[in-house]
C-alpha cells in the first residue's frame, strides 16, 4: 500500500456538517467541530461535501466555509475542500478559490444530472487538474450523480500528476479492487459501512459521515487496519456496523446525523429545504440507534 500517490490523505476524513442558525452560516458552531475532530485525530477535515448541504449554499457561503475551515484548521490538519461541480466552469472557480485561501486539497464529485459519457468525464477531471495544482480526490457515487465513472476511466486520470486520490462510494468492492490493481491512486472509503472491506483489499482510509459523530472509533478502525491489525480493526468494524447502519439507513445524508448531533448535545443547527427533518418515529429510532451505541443521549 506504500507509495501510492495520495497516501498522504491516509486515515480517517470527515465530511463535517455545515451549522446553520436562522438559515445562515454559524462561524462559531463550525469552529467547534473543527477543533472537535482536531482533538480526535482526524487526518483531514472535509467541508462543504454532500454532507456540508453544499448543493443548497449559495456560491458566497460555499467559498465562506472554505475560507473558515482552513483558518480554524490554521495547518493543525489538512483540508479538503468540497469543489465538485456538474459545470465545469463552476468546478474550476472554486477549486482555484480553495487554493487560494491555502486548502490542503480538492474533493471533486463526478459531474451530477447532466451525466457526461467517460469522455466528459476524463475531460472535466483533466481540465480542473491542469488549471489547479492541489491534489485532487475523484468522488465516484453514482448513486447521487446517476453515472459511474468506470475503472477505465479512472485508470486514464490517475496518468494526470494531481489526480492522487479516489473516494470510492460505488458499492463495488470489484471497482474499488480494479483502481487498486491499474492504477497507483490512493483509495478512500465513501461508504461507512464499507471501510473496513475496502482496506482489507488495499483502500487506505475512509471520507466519513459517522465521524461527525464517533471520531475516535473511526480513527481506531483505520488504524489499526493500516497497522495490519485486523482482529482489532474487525472489533470496531463490528462496533461501528449497526450505527452506520441505522443511522445512516434512516434518511437521506446529512439529515439523520445533523439530528444526531443535536441528540447529542452537539446542536449544528436546522436543515436547509428541501432537506426536511426526521418525521417523530425516525427520531425516537435514532435515539435508540445512538443509545444502543452507548452514546450519551442530551
Amino acid at each position: 500500500m506504500t507509495g501510492r500517490k495520495g497516501s498522504d490523505y491516509a486515515g480517517l476524513s470527515v465530511a463535517i456538517i455545515t451549522p446553520l442558525k436562522d438559515n445562515v452560516l454559524d462561524v462559531a458552531r463550525l469552529r467547534e467541530q473543527v477543533e472537535f475532530q482536531i482533538a480526535a485525530g482526524t487526518s483531514c477535515i472535509v467541508p462543504v461535501g454532500t454532507t456540508g448541504e453544499s448543493p443548497t449554499l449559495s456560491h458566497e457561503e460555499h467559498e465562506r466555509v472554505i475560507s473558515e475551515v482552513v483558518q480554524i484548521a490554521a495547518g493543525r490538519v489538512k483540508v479538503m475542500a468540497g469543489t465538485g461541480s456538474n459545470s465545469t466552469a463552476e468546478a474550476l472557480r472554486l477549486t482555484r478559490w480553495a487554493a487560494k485561501e491555502g486548502a490542503d486539497a480538492s474533493l471533486q464529485v463526478a459531474p451530477y444530472y447532466n451525466k457526461p459519457t467517460q469522455e466528459g468525464f476524463y475531460q472535466h477531471f483533466k481540465a480542473i487538474a491542469e488549471d489547479v495544482a492541489l491534489p485532487i480526490c475523484v468522488y465516484n457515487i453514482p448513486g447521487r450523480t446517476g453515472k459511474n465513472i468506470e475503472p477505465e476511466t479512472i485508470a486514464r486520470l490517475a496518468e494526470i500528476e494531481n489526480i492522487t486520490m479516489v473516494k470510492e462510494a460505488t458499492g463495488s468492492l470489484d471497482q474499488c479492487s480494479q483502481i487498486l490493481n491499474t492504477t497507483n491512486l490512493t483509495v478512500l472509503s465513501g461508504d461507512d459501512s464499507l471501510t473496513l472491506p475496502m482496506m482489507s483489499v488495499g483502500a487506505e482510509g475512509v471520507i466519513s459521515v459517522a465521524g461527525n459523530i464517533v471520531p475516535h472509533d473511526v480513527v481506531a478502525m483505520v488504524q489499526a487496519a493500516l497497522a495490519n491489525d485486523w482482529k482489532a480493526a474487525m472489533h470496531w468494524h463490528h462496533k461501528l456496523f449497526p450505527l452506520c447502519r441505522d443511522m445512516l439507513g434512516l434518511s437521506t445524508n446529512p439529515i439523520p446525523v445533523k439530528i444526531a448531533m443535536r441528540l447529542l448535545g452537539r446542536d449544528a443547527g436546522e436543515l436547509r429545504l428541501p432537506m426536511t427533518p426526521l418525521e417523530p418515529e425516525l427520531e425516537a429510532r435514532l435515539r435508540q440507534t445512538l443509545g444502543n451505541y452507548g452514546l450519551p443521549l442530551a
